[in-house]
């Protein structure tokens, strides 16, 4: 009942209210950015959505596009800027995905949207996390995020598709809020955030 009936209309309620409070925390962050990446400051990306349906995903962006001799781009951990760093340390990459949320793209609360290029890869388990929309956060993200293995993400995913009502949004709501502060799970040892996903044979 709550997923059919409730829960769309308290994402759009939840991320109207978000972005009015928010809005000059974003517009700062903005404009930081701007300067920092020489001229841009959001991040656009194709993302499956529910039933693998992609929608364009937006992002504060956390790393210039500088390249090397061959025209190559840089390691991300080259490319991450200072103020970047900082971004995606207090999770507020994430807040312009609350106009995803308003069209009806995303949920506040779901399973993380990962790359499109992941879809074949997925088993039929795995793709299950596309049974519901994607959300800013979720279950795997309160329970590791980043630092988790893949394997655990996915089961962390089905379990919250399996599981979802108000009351388990309202506690990964208040997780996340915990998660922000004490920044942990950001990335996993050795990456500056999570190492592609290859399939479940390799």
């Amino acid at each position: 009942m709550y997923k059919i009936l409730f829960k769309r209309p308290l994402d759009f309620l939840g991320a109207l209210l978000c972005l009015f409070l928010l809005s000059p925390l974003l517009s700062i962050t903005a404009i930081g950015l701007y300067f920092a990446n020489e001229g841009q400051a959001f991040f656009f990306q194709w993302r499956p959505g529910q039933f693998g349906s992609l929608f364009l995903i937006l992002k504060f962006k956390t790393m210039n596009d500088k390249t090397d001799a061959k025209g190559q781009l840089l390691a991300d951990s080259e490319r991450l800027t200072r103020l970047g760093a900082f971004v995606r340390k207090t999770s507020l990459d994430e807040l312009p995905q609350l106009l995803n949320v308003l069209r009806g793209e995303m949920s506040l609360i779901g399973p993380r949207p990962l790359l499109a290029e992941y879809l074949p890869l997925y088993s039929n388990f795995q793709g299950r996390r596309h049974e519901m929309r994607p959300g800013i956060t979720g279950w795997a993200q309160v329970n590791g995020r980043n630092a988790i293995s893949w394997e655990e993400k996915f089961n962390y995913d089905v379990w919250y598709i399996e599981n979802c009502s108000f009351l388990v949004d309202l506690k990964i709501l208040l997780m996340t809020i915990k998660k922000v502060f004490i920044r942990e799970g950001i990335s996993q040892k050795g990456e500056v955030s999570m190492e592609l996903f290859k399939g479940n044979n390799q």
